[in-house]
């Protein structure tokens, strides 16, 4: 009897750190993805001040002003591989008009797992089993938990977080430490 009670506490505790019935739960998400606009980010255009006030020393030129773009620009994209579970998906830097930046995943389709976190990191995308467990071998900045395995979602970028530098996207299992999908970011 004793046996049959210890194997129930390891099915429910193996229950309970695994969560298995996630794999058949599917969560989608639908944010607005914004579309990129024609324009270049804020560029410099001369702008022609007002006629200096008679007997003012002040000179009638041209002076550059920045102009914002007229709606977001995508500065960097790339497009998800697998690694532990199927992911597919593209991925997408936005930059919105006011100069904040956002993470796009568009079309994202992913296994549902436990503690998957959305990852900028510095490291490269490797393929097969080795790219599994890259991403914590580099620094990296979490985002956030993914809101879902399928769709469309937006996660803001820090101010500081340096694109030169952090140039991978990472769904990454804290749980298991194990990463679903990445892409690089060109």
């Amino acid at each position: 009897m004793l046996g049959g009670g210890a194997a129930a506490v390891v099915l429910i505790v193996a229950g309970l750190v695994f969560q298995p019935w996630l794999l058949f739960v599917d969560v989608r998400v639908a944010d607005a993805i914004p579309a990129p606009s024609a324009s270049a980010p804020a560029a410099m255009t001369p702008v022609d001040l007002p006629t200096p006030v008679p007997g003012s020393t002040a000179p009638a030129t041209s002076s550059p002003l920045p102009v914002e773009p007229a709606g977001p620009v995508d500065l960097l994209g790339g497009s998800l591989i697998s690694h532990e579970h199927e992911t597919s998906g593209t991925v997408r830097v936005i930059q919105n008009p006011d100069g904040t930046r956002q993470l796009a995943l568009v079309g994202l389709s992913t296994s549902n797992g436990p503690d998957v976190h959305v990852w900028l990191s510095a490291g490269p995308v490797v393929e097969g089993r080795d790219g599994w467990y890259t991403a914590a071998s580099y620094d990296h900045i979490d985002l956030g938990p993914l809101r879902g395995n399928l769709g469309d979602q937006l996660y803001d970028i820090p101010a500081e977080v340096d694109l030169s530098v952090f140039r991978t996207v990472d769904l990454w299992c804290e749980r298991f430490a194990v990463s679903f999908g990445a892409a690089a970011l060109s």
